[in-house]
Parts: C-alpha cells; structure tokens; sequence
C-alpha cells in the first residue's frame, strides 16, 4: 500500500551520516553502515543483460549490490567477480525465493528469461521489495495486468528496462513534439534490423552440471533439457520467450506511442512469417505490424531479425510524422526534419548506447536506474512505471496473438482486452508448474 511504501522510505531517509556523501567517495560511503540513503540491491539473471544493470547500479552512489542471484553456478561466480571491482562483496544465492526473504534486501533487479518477469516481480513486490525489471514486464498479458494490480496492491516501485525513456535526447525530443515542433503528430514507423542465424533442431542432453535446470523453469512447466536454449534461444520459443517484437520492438514501439500520445489501439493487423531457416524458431522473424487509433493515428513495426537492411542507417529507431514536420529518435540522437525531409536540428548523446548487440550497455542504463533509485529514495517520479509501460507491453502482446489467431484484432482501447476472438485464450495466459501459479 502506498501508506507502506512511505514509510520505508521515511525510515531509509532517517538513518545516519548524512552528511558522509561530502567527505567520501561514493564507493566508500555505498559501504558505511546506516548511510544515509542507501539502497541494497540484488541482481537477479547475470548471464547476460544482468551484468549491464549490476554495473549500472554500482556505478550509482550509496549503491550496493548486496545479492547476485542465478541457477547458472558459472554466471553466479562471475558477477560476484565483477561487483568485487566496485568494492562490493555480495553473496551468491541460487534460489531467488530465498533471496526475498531477506531483510537487508531493499531492491531487485531482474534481468532473466522472460518467463519469470512477471513472477518475480509479483513475488518480490509482495515481500516488500522494489523492483527494477527489464522488458518485456510480463511473459503473456494475464501476468501484466496481474503486475499492475500487484504495484497498486503493494506500493512498491515498479520501474520497466525500457531505457531510452530516460534518454535526455528522447526526452527532449518528446517534449518538444508535444509543444507542436513537428505540428500535429499522426504516424510512427519504428523497426529493428538484424542478422540472426539458425539455431538448429535441439537434442535432448544430460543437463550441464552448472546449472539448475528445476529453478531455470521455475514457474513454467517442465520440460527435458534440450542443447538449443540455454542461454539465449529461449527468446524464440513461446515456452519461455516472446519473439523478437518484445525482445527488441518494445524500446520503439513504446518511444512511438509515448510521441503520438496515444494508449490501447484500436486495431491491429499483422503480416510476416519465419522464412529464413527451417528450425526450432516458433516465432515469425519477419512482422509488419499496424496499430490503429481511431482518431487516425498509427504505428508501424517493422521486425526483420534474420535481414539487416537499415533504414537512416539505423538498425533500430523510431520516425514520427506530423502536419509540419517529422523526428528520428534512436537511442543516441535525435533529428528534426521539415516537411520537405531537410534536416533542421540534430543533438546527439554525450555517452553513446548499443543498439543491437545482446547486451545494450550503454550510458541510458545508468541514467534509467539512477531514475528508478531516486524513486526509492526521494519519490522522483519514474521514467517507466509499470502502469503505463505495461501499455506498451500489450502492445507487442498483440503482435504475437495476431500470429495465433491468423487476423486482424479488435481491442477494446479502454481495457486493452481483444474482443473479436475467442481463440486469443490460447496465448493471454499460461499453465504453470505446480506450485508456482502466479
């Protein structure tokens, strides 16, 4: 409750030493116990995008990665090797509902398969826990609006990795686009360009001794262990992943519908297809995706995973048109045209971003979890809170229930609900392992 949330945050804010910050560097004061303001935090998936967000939260002041969590024994050493160098000395903990349980615990941040987004969130929200989680926030749409009723339920700080929201460039440009600079804004064109490979017809093998094949799945159901998966595969099965659109497509997808200033849509349609290799894939590594707004506003995607044709040069971005001009944004500038398409403005990132690596370290992940500690700490309004980023979500959530149910979609935009298929059931919930329902 929100009475709950303040009044942790009341207790952090009266703790000692508050004036060390003055005399000490922040990599001494983060250890002073009792500091005035200090989060601990614990890291949860380290195998890949978990390292960025470790970094990203030490290099914060009165920051300490107190936990690294993984069921990868391998991944779990090497973060703590890693937090060493910012003079943490964290402890290593296998199972996360163990790592909840703890009392100096304030944060987490999750960075693991996306079948246990929403899970752990729920989970740690309801044991008290803050929580920074990379996109997308839910594996299915049944486990976003639990999430949001979750935060409300709890109070907690739900901030979703969607990090360009916190670029000051991408907010600039925002600003300046609800100001009227590009007139009135009608259409987003967003895409992501890659090379991608197969990833073959996977073989059932012994599971490697370093990692917890039972905790990996955690609230998925069981399924034997296959050579293609771990630790990136996953993303292109529907067991555990949702496709390219929420794995890169969300970061455009919600800076375009953030620019037009519109929510639900009203219609989606969606064309593609798995084309480029005969293999495990379950997902289209080709979708072109219209959201239609009935005040006339749309957004394109445009997912081309295994084909890296750019467009502005850009493996990645977004273009919003309006009635007296046009703006890119990506992740490290932002441009502004005039109708006739002549570049009128450019201001770029003073620390560049990656764009399509696996990673996506970059200065935007400091900025975005400086966002969601200050929120913790003094109540600064999040950049993405789970509320409206869940929006968002649901947006490429439609792009992947268009594959299933093979038409267009009517959604409710109040609700976000599709209204025009029953066979949309198949894909907005999921089972779950015994024990582990959310």
């Amino acid at each position: 409750m929100e009475t709950r949330e303040k009044s942790r945050r009341a207790f952090i804010k009266k703790s000692a030493l508050a004036g060390a910050a003055i005399t000490l560097g922040a990599k001494s004061y983060g250890q002073i116990i009792g500091a005035n303001d200090r989060i601990n935090i614990g890291i949860v998936g380290v195998n890949g995008r978990g390292q960025q967000l470790l970094k990203s939260a030490a290099s914060n002041e009165n920051t300490v990665i107190k936990y690294i969590c993984d069921a990868d024994t391998r991944a779990l050493e090497n973060a703590i090797m890693m937090a060493k160098e910012f003079s943490h000395k964290p402890k290593g903990i296998e199972d996360f509902r163990k790592l909840i349980e703890k009392k100096d615990l304030d944060a987490i941040a999750v960075a693991t398969p996306e079948h246990w987004h929403a899970p752990m969130a729920i989970m740690g929200a309801k044991a008290g826990k803050h929580v920074y989680l990379e996109k997308p926030s839910a594996h299915n749409p049944a486990e976003g609006y639990k999430l949001v009723e979750t935060q409300k339920e709890t109070g907690m700080v739900i901030q979703v990795g969607t990090q360009q929201r916190s670029a000051p460039t991408t907010m600039q440009g925002l600003q300046e686009i609800r100001e009227g600079v590009i007139g009135k804004p009608y259409y987003a064109k967003t895409w992501y360009s890659n090379t991608r490979g197969t990833i073959g017809s996977g073989k059932e093998v012994p599971v490697p001794e370093w990692l917890n094949w039972d905790l990996w799945q955690g609230p998925a159901p069981r399924r034997n262990y296959k050579d293609n998966v771990v630790h990136y595969n996953w993303h292109w099965f529907w067991h555990w992943g949702t496709g390219e659109i929420h794995n890169n497509g969300t970061h455009e997808i919600d800076i375009a519908r953030l620019a037009l200033g519109v929510g639900y849509p009203d219609q989606v349609s969606l064309s593609g297809g798995r084309y480029h290799f005969d293999d495990d894939w379950e997902f289209y590594d080709t979708q072109m995706l219209n959201f239609q707004y009935d005040d006339g506003k749309s957004i394109t995607w445009e997912g081309k995973s295994c084909n890296g044709l750019k467009f502005y040069d850009r493996g990645r971005g977004i273009t919003i048109h309006g009635t007296e001009g046009s703006a890119l944004l990506d992740r490290n500038i932002y441009i502004l045209y005039d109708l006739s398409g002549n570049e009128i403005k450019r201001i770029q990132e003073e620390a560049q971003s990656a764009t399509t690596d696996t990673i996506g370290a970059g200065a935007l992940d400091v900025y975005h979890m400086k966002n969601f500690l200050n929120a913790i700490r003094k109540d600064e309004p999040l950049n993405a809170h789970i509320s409206d980023a869940h929006i968002s979500n649901m947006l490429c959530h439609y792009g992947n229930i268009a594959q299933v149910v093979g038409k267009t979609l009517e959604v409710d935009s109040k609700t976000g609900k599709v209204t025009n298929s029953d066979k949309v059931k198949e894909v907005w919930s999921r089972d779950y392992e015994p024990g582990w329902e959310v």
